[in-house]
Formats: C-alpha cells, structure tokens, sequence
C-alpha cells in the first residue's frame, strides 16, 4: 500500500493547506537523495515479492461465505516474530487496506544465485501456513484477487452495515468496518480522496451480458439510501460501485528488484513498462465485482476508478478555474513515461507537470526524462498527511517524498534508495493480479526475475511508444483478452546499448501466444528467450525441472491451452446449477466458487484446464529465429 506514516491524521482541508509545502520538501527530499547516491554502483540483484492474502469464514451449512474482519488481530501475532528478531524473521507481514487482508514478503531478500528459484514457491507455502495456523477451524485464507460479493448485503463477519450518510467512504455497499482499523492512513485516504474530488468515488465496469441479464440493466439505487448522487453516477449496462474498498480491496501480487546502479534501475523500469499490461492478461483473475459478472477480466481499472481524486476540472468537465492541471489518468495508473535514454523517441505522450517544480529538478542536475517523471508524480498533491511529520530536515528525511511517490499507485514504480538503508535503486513491478496456489504466483514471479536478467543479460529492447502501452492496457482488461486480443509488442528486439531509433517497423500486433511462445521466425518469444538463457548459465537439476515446470504453466497458459484465472471462475459460474444467467452471482454460487478455490489452493481439488499436470518438464526447443540471431547468440 505503501507509506505507514505515524501520527495524528489531518483533516482534508488541514492537508491541503500544507499541499505546496509538501510537495516543494518532496522535491528537496529527491534531489538531495539523488545527489548523494547518484553515482553508487556495485549492488547485487536482491528481489522479493509481495503476496496479498484475504481471510474468509465459511459457513458450510448455511453455504454462505463472509469476509472475517480479523486482520489487525492475525497482524498483531504474525509480526511477533519480527518484533523479538528484526533480522531473522522468516517472513515480514504488514496491514493492507482490507480488515480481513494480510500481505506477506519474504524476511529476507532474494539473491542473484539461480538456484534462489527453487525456494520461492516454499516460501510462499511457508508464509501461507503461517497464517493459516492463526486461523478458525471455519476460516480459510485465499490468494483470490477479488472477493465476489464484496459490496452485496451481509458480506462481513461480524455482520456490519454501511452507513451512507457518514463514514470515510459514504458507501451504499461498503461499512465503515471494512477499512482496516488499525492504522489511520486508510480510512484517511478514503476521506480525503473523497473530499478532494468533491464527490463520491464513481466506479463503473461494463455487466457480462448474459441470457437473462435486463436490458438496459439499470439498478434501483433509491432502495440502498441513495439520494439521487449515486443513481446519477451510474451508468447503464453497468456494474456501479462507490468506494475505494471495491479497488483497495483486491488482492495483488508485485516483485520488486535492486538494481546494479541507477542507470540499471531505469533502464530496467522502461524495459519492463510494455510488458505490464501482457503480464496482467496472463494473469487475469477477477471477473466478478459485487456480485456481478463483468465483461471484463482484470482489477486495475476498478482500482484506478476507485482511487480517482481528481476534481471536476482535472478531469476536463469543467473550465480549470481552481485547479491548475487537466490530468488524463487516476492517480492509480498505467505509467505516463520512460526515464532511460533508449525510451526517449518513444516518449509520445505530452507530459503533464508541474513547470516550476521541473524546473528546480532541472537546475539541480537532473536530467530531463528523470525531472519529468518526478515533476509529473508531484502534479498530485498529498491526500494523507500526519501532523507530526510535517517539519522535516530535507538533508535526511524522504518522507514527503514517499507521501507523493507512494500515492502514484502506477504499473511500474521507480524507487530511490530509502533514507538512512544500505538498499539501493530499485523498480516495482505492479500489474500482476494474484493466483490461486502457491505454484502459480511463483511461476510468475520467477518469471518475471528471469525476464530482467534477460533484458540485461542480451541487452534486449522491448520499447514501444507509451501510447500504444496505454492502448494495451485498456485491451488487456477485456474478457479472454489472452486468447482473443491482439497487443503493440516489439519484434525488433536487439539493442547494443545504443540509442534506439523510433519506426514504425519496430512493433507490431501480437497475440499473448505469439508473444510468449514466439511467432515463427518473427519473433522467438519470451519462454524460449528465457529458456535460452537458463541453458547458457549453470543451474543445478532441481532448480532446472522447477524452473521446466513454471515456464511449462506460462507457456501453455498464454496459449489458451490452459485457462486463466478469471476464465475458470466465470465458467464454474456458468456451469453452477443456482446461477440464473442473468449476470447476478448468487450467494450459494459464491459459496461454492469459494470452496473450490480453496480444494485447489490446498491440491484437493484437481483443475485440469487451469494448471494442468504439476510437475511436467517444459521441451528446450528453442525457435529458429534465436539460432539464426548471432549476435544474440554469441553473447551467452
């Protein structure tokens, strides 16, 4: 979530008062940071993931499901172990917004040996059991991206009401109870969001349209307490929602890696940034939001809905008269630029930014795409700000910088070493929804290491131009987007580390199939690129029929040959004998998705068309188009 911040909250418009303090102390904060640790270089690759977990109680004869409000209570044993041994915790749990959610890393990073790839999906077990242990005999703890009736009656337990006419959100759907209690950082966010839009949070994702489903499907939102406000808001043959808990209180999987220096760390970012939107297709997993089925896959738009604090003004409604930009995206968005040098020619989105603040960057030495990126994350002003933490020494402290850099909730994020650590630069990788077993998120989170050690390894280009990144984005959230859409993607993809040259012939439209599996001699695909370069390094027997076994699951599941997530659970929907076809998903549906969820999570239930045979090895064929690059060859 980001920055936890101790202290006395302040009120919206305490906060905004300060907004300009804030946002010029950030600004020092970087440039004082960047000048110092500018030049460091010799860091090893340390990486580490972050799993967000949910907490569920079943009530097997009533077949109802609920979500258990218990997560400061599992928090307050799990980091008990952290508190006696700060550096010998074998894992690291911290709050997220939900109170019935957890999220785990590992204790200790990840190194750069590849044998670190066999221990992941361990580790993961190990923290899942971790909870677990905590749990009541009528709990179950899920890795499921979104919680299918969050929002629909007595969701909660213990039971609780939404309160629309007080409260953090103002919600119809979501009480008070759900935002984690713990920390006042979320709730605060919540209201502060809120108030700087000047109105509810306004969420609307396109209803599956099925047999039954009423045309236009239009919902009757007087009957929930609404006073006209939200009935406005709500659009037709829509799914509407009214809270940032709706986006706040998905589930997510991110990997995070140090980079060798600074010029790593963003040239690492910009390479990553074209394969966010294909990574989350891949890992599609939630097409189902307040009890209804969407016609979409994926969560990150309902987020990005949810956590829209722009005004009427920013968002180009109306004439700018007290806001002084037109801001095309949430704060909670696909990223609006690349910082290397090779991402320069394909910087084809104008950049919004604050002039004055780009411009003290600029004449403190950094360079432009590096000061444009920063003064654009600093058109937002804090929504969070703790009373206590407002005077600050710019020489030492990164926390007003943080308040800004951790409220940019983007694809990618670009992270200056913190104040007073021994960590270096790092890059967030963000877009990944999260999987249902263990198996699957280590699959994809060793993947993904493997592809920067690629892209590094063969000094390989993926970069398109940020607009057609955009364009990918809004296809990668359509139903079966990864057997039915087509992506930008770069075919010509081998860069000498010298500035690349913008044309049109560089990328073309792509299937996810022929992105991960290659497109005959056209391009030779990212699991035989990364299966290339696991066989020119020496990898020991388990930790190469591991690795087999995870590029096997993400070749056969951007084929199609295997579902994702959000594919199987629509169709254990379809398939449920209560289901009316009319789009509602009804509690008892819910119940039993829930429970198979859970048998698979377990390895009790076997899902053939989701993570077919466990254990197979993955073919070394490795496409003619590789054999035939020389250049790319020589340098394993």
């Amino acid at each position: 979530m980001g920055l936890l911040s101790e202290g006395s909250p302040l009120s919206w418009p305490e906060t905004k008062a300060l907004a300009a303090h804030v946002q010029r102390h950030g600004i020092e904060q970087f440039i004082s940071q960047f000048n110092r640790l500018k030049e460091r270089r010799g860091d090893s690759l340390k990486w580490g993931d972050e799993v967000e977990y949910m907490v569920v109680r079943l009530d097997r004869r009533a077949r109802t499901a609920r979500l258990a409000l218990r997560s400061a209570e599992l928090l307050d044993q799990l980091q008990a172990t952290e508190r006696r041994h700060p550096d010998a915790a074998p894992s690291l749990w911290r709050p997220e917004y939900g109170a019935y959610m957890v999220e785990g890393t590992p204790g200790q990073p990840y190194g750069s040996l590849i044998s670190f790839f066999n221990t992941v999906e361990s580790n993961m077990r190990a923290r899942r059991q971790e909870v677990e242990a905590l749990l009541q005999p009528d709990e179950i703890l899920l890795s499921i991206t979104s919680f299918p009736r969050l929002g629909c009656g007595t969701f909660t337990e213990p039971p609780c009401r939404p309160t629309p006419g007080s409260g953090s959100s103002r919600s119809l759907f979501i009480p008070e109870e759900v935002i984690f209690p713990a920390h006042p950082r979320f709730a605060t966010l919540t209201r502060n969001i809120r108030e700087r839009r000047g109105k509810k949070v306004a969420i609307n994702m396109p209803v599956l349209v099925d047999e039954r489903t009423p045309r236009p499907f239009v919902e009757d939102l007087a009957r929930l307490g609404d006073d006209g406000s939200s009935q406005a808001a709500a659009l037709p043959d829509h799914v509407y929602m009214d809270a940032m808990a709706f986006g706040m209180g998905c589930c997510c999987l991110q990997i995070t890696f140090q980079a060798e220096n600074l010029l790593e760390a963003r040239r690492l970012y910009d390479q990553l940034n074209p394969l966010c939107p294909i990574l989350l297709a891949l890992t599609a997993a939630s097409p189902i939001h307040r009890g209804m089925l969407l016609a979409t896959d994926c969560r990150w738009d309902v987020i990005a809905m949810s956590c829209d604090c722009r005004t009427d003004e920013e968002r180009g409604l109306t004439p700018l008269r007290q806001d002084r930009f037109v801001i095309p995206k949430s704060r909670y968005g696909s990223t609006d630029s690349y910082i290397s040098e090779c991402g320069r020619p394909y910087n084809d989105v104008e950049l919004v930014m604050d002039p004055a603040l780009f411009g003290r960057l600029a004449e403190s030495g950094i360079d432009d795409l590096l000061a444009g990126h920063v003064a654009h994350l600093f058109i937002r002003e804090p929504i969070s700000l703790f009373s206590e933490k407002v005077q600050q020494d710019d020489a030492v402290d990164m926390d007003h910088f943080e308040n800004i850099q951790s409220t940019n909730w983007q694809t990618m994020r670009f992270k200056p070493p913190p104040a007073g650590s021994n960590i270096g630069w790092r890059v967030e990788f963000r877009p990944c929804e999260v999987q249902l077993t263990d198996f699957e998120n280590a699959a994809i989170v060793c993947f993904v290491v493997l592809l920067t050690r690629v892209i590094l390894s063969y000094k390989l280009n993926f970069l398109i131009p940020i607009s057609k990144v955009d364009e990918n984005m809004r296809r990668a959230h359509k139903k079966d987007a990864v057997l039915t859409e087509k992506f930008w993607f770069r075919s010509d993809f081998l860069c000498d580390g010298s500035p690349c040259v913008d044309a049109e012939t560089e990328y073309s439209e792509l299937t996810v199939n022929e992105i991960f599996n290659g497109k005959g001699d056209e391009f030779p695909g990212l699991v035989p690129l990364v299966t290339h370069y696991l066989n020119a390094v020496n990898i020991d027997a388990d930790t190469r029929c591991t690795m087999g076994q995870y590029l096997q699951l993400i070749r056969r599941r951007a084929s199609g040959e295997l579902q994702t997530t959000a594919s199987w659970i629509r169709r254990f929907v379809a398939g449920h004998a209560d289901y009316a076809r009319d789009s509602v998903v009804p509690e008892s549906t819910a119940f039993d998705l829930l429970v198979a969820c859970q048998e698979v999570t377990a390895g009790r239930r076997a899902e053939p068309t989701l993570l077919g045979r466990l254990g197979s090895r993955t073919d070394n064929h490795l496409p003619a188009a590789i054999l035939r690059t020389p250049s790319l060859y020589k340098q394993v």
